[in-house]
């Protein structure tokens, strides 16, 4: 019970991130309107449809903007996301029907034209949010039947919006944009046009009930050619985890029984014969690694990455992160990512003070920046090349502040406070062998049983149980498909857990085995090689799966993808050392070690 003082400390975060989990929540508008109502409709972004990243405001094309532009207050999530919503310069009143309503007339100079020309060539679209609805739409189209030279290719602006609205009694349930093919604007020459933009509104009443409202977004990722697809892989990954257990079982439960028969031989027959293999070893096996400090903070990280996964795969699974819920995944990171700052600060100090090191202040300032440093290296430099190009990934100097704080008033005091419990935890490592004071020498080792080449090992099962679903994932986060079927990815990432535990596990008794007994470091590099994997198929996917292009959206694909990729090692890392620190207590603890 020398622990209960550090209850209070992970009992209030705990309460914070309950409490979070009703902030992180979103849910949609509930507006009931009266006939001839105003319904809000935002304008929210524009850009190029396979450089999902590279997104501008609305009216930075030269659209018809109303007199007075306003926009919508967003929260931190929704601005992270990159949304920046104003108001539309359409009127789209509950139950108002209109036919080729004009909203402006205007001339469009040589650079407008030449600005939309260029638009439309990479494929722009525009967003909006009609009553927290999402409207999707191009902005024009590229005439390229029986041409083969793209200098004869004509473009086209789209000049009048269809919008196709359905309604349950006082609730807006649907809403469609449709663009009409035959209202277009040429602007195939470098030359001044007239252009009347217009809009029609449709209203049709449908049975829907508004709380079923947006299944539809949901129902395309579970269509059954796609859930058939989803459990092939559930499948696969099961096959491939009941084979690999049940063959590493089979072996290693062979192994040590016979190892266990062998050291468990009466005293005189073990000095008949020379001892060898992992009892070999028992004086150094727990011998502390080196950079102990950096391995703590590792695995005080990681352990902080994997709560961190727990908690949102939690809120998924009850629902808060339905689709265009703008932003409430952002939100849920940042704030849970805060809060769980503590579990880092505890774990990786109370570690680093059983593996008898002095410095543990130094140690939680590691713990601090280890994850955090590189991820805010690569915000600055990412947010920069978006200053550059105007996108809205740039995060306004109010938002930045805004993370500052939450960093320097929640996320660093949290951290020390767990820290100083973990200092205070009196914990020591269970080791059930004595640590002699001499290492002994490593014997030289074949190049199959270097640590580059176990990490590959290790890294490869279980990225083969889980490449089927990266690419829907990589769909819905680089890209516009949408996932919503968070029950087969929870699946997966168990399956996951299990195969990097096992094999890591595995990898570690044969390397004990051969008498090398500096196995900390490798177990944790072993397991989170899954992370160096899974940033190899980035590059797989950006060139052959995908038609991103340019600095920005490269910049920012491989970026931020290096730093979850990062994430996942340091994660994926803790549970193979986690898991492998349990299989070495457990074989040593069974033999008598003198």
């Amino acid at each position: 019970m020398k622990n209960m003082g550090d209850f209070p400390t992970f009992l209030v975060v705990g309460l914070l991130i309950f409490s979070c989990l009703s902030y992180v929540r979103s849910d949609a508008s509930d507006h009931r309107y009266k006939d001839g109502d105003a319904v809000p409709l935002y304008a929210n972004k524009v850009g190029p449809f396979h450089n999902p990243s590279e997104t501008y405001r609305y009216f930075d094309l030269p659209f018809c903007s109303p007199d007075h532009v306003t926009e919508k207050r967003e929260a931190l999530g929704e601005v992270l996301n990159g949304d920046r919503l104003v108001s539309a310069p359409y009127k789209l009143n509950f139950k108002e029907e209109k036919d080729s309503s004009v909203v402006c007339k205007k001339q469009l100079s040589k650079d407008e034209v030449a600005f939309f020309r260029k638009a439309v060539d990479k494929d722009y679209y525009f967003q909006m949010y009609y009553d927290d609805l999402p409207i999707w739409g191009f902005i024009g189209k590229v005439d390229k039947e029986g041409k083969t030279d793209p200098s004869e290719y004509k473009y086209f602006l789209f000049k009048h919006i269809q919008f196709d609205v359905l309604y349950n009694k006082d609730r807006v349930i649907e809403v469609n944009a449709r663009m009409d093919p035959h209202s277009l604007v040429d602007l195939t020459e470098d030359k001044e046009v007239d252009a009347q933009f217009m809009y029609s509104v449709k209203w049709k009443e449908t049975d829907t009930p508004f709380e079923k409202r947006m299944d539809k977004y949901s129902m395309s990722s579970s269509l059954p050619h796609h859930l058939e697809i989803h459990w092939f892989s559930i499948i696969n990954s099961c096959v491939t985890v009941l084979l690999l257990t049940g063959f590493l079982a089979t072996i290693l439960l062979r192994v040590l029984k016979n190892d266990f028969i062998k050291y468990g031989q009466d005293e005189e027959a073990a000095d008949d014969q020379e001892e060898t293999g992992w009892k070999y070893i028992h004086g150094d096996v727990f011998r502390f690694p080196k950079y102990k400090s950096l391995f703590a903070a590792a695995l005080g990280s990681g352990t902080q990455l994997f709560t961190l996964t727990v908690f949102i795969f939690m809120l998924a699974l009850v629902g808060v992160f339905y689709p265009y819920n703008r932003g409430a995944l952002f939100t849920a990171l940042v704030v849970i990512y805060a809060l769980t700052s503590g579990i880092a600060g505890y774990t990786a100090t109370s570690f680093y003070c059983q593996l008898e090191g002095n410095n543990w202040v130094r140690n939680l300032l590691l713990t601090g920046c280890l994850f955090c440093g590189p991820l805010f290296l690569t915000f600055c430099f990412l947010n920069t090349v978006a200053i550059v190009y105007s996108a809205t990934a740039a995060l306004p100097f109010g938002t930045i502040v805004v993370i500052v704080l939450i960093w320097t008033l929640v996320t660093s005091p949290l951290l020390v406070l767990g820290g100083i419990a973990g200092k205070n935890s009196k914990a020591e490592f269970q080791a059930p062998c004595r640590t002699t004071k001499y290492p002994r020498e490593i014997p030289p080792l074949p190049w199959y049983r270097s640590a580059v080449t176990q990490m590959a090992m290790a890294g490869f099962l279980p990225f083969s149980a889980i490449y089927i679903e990266l690419y829907y994932i990589f769909a819905s986060v680089w890209g516009h498909r949408i996932y919503t079927i968070y029950s087969i990815l929870f699946i997966v990432f168990i399956i996951l857990l299990i195969v990097t535990a096992f094999i890591t596990v595995a990898l570690t008794y044969f390397q004990l085995a051969a008498e090398d007994h500096e196995w900390w470091w490798r177990s944790f590099l072993c397991g989170g090689s899954t992370g160096i994997f899974i940033y190899a198929y980035c590059l797989y996917y950006y060139y052959a799966r995908s038609d991103m292009s340019g600095f920005m959206q490269t910049s920012f694909f491989f970026g931020y993808m290096a730093c979850i990729c990062y994430g996942f090692f340091l994660m994926l890392g803790t549970v193979g050392f986690r898991a492998s620190l349990l299989f070495v207590r457990h074989i040593y603890r069974s033999i008598k070690c003198e």
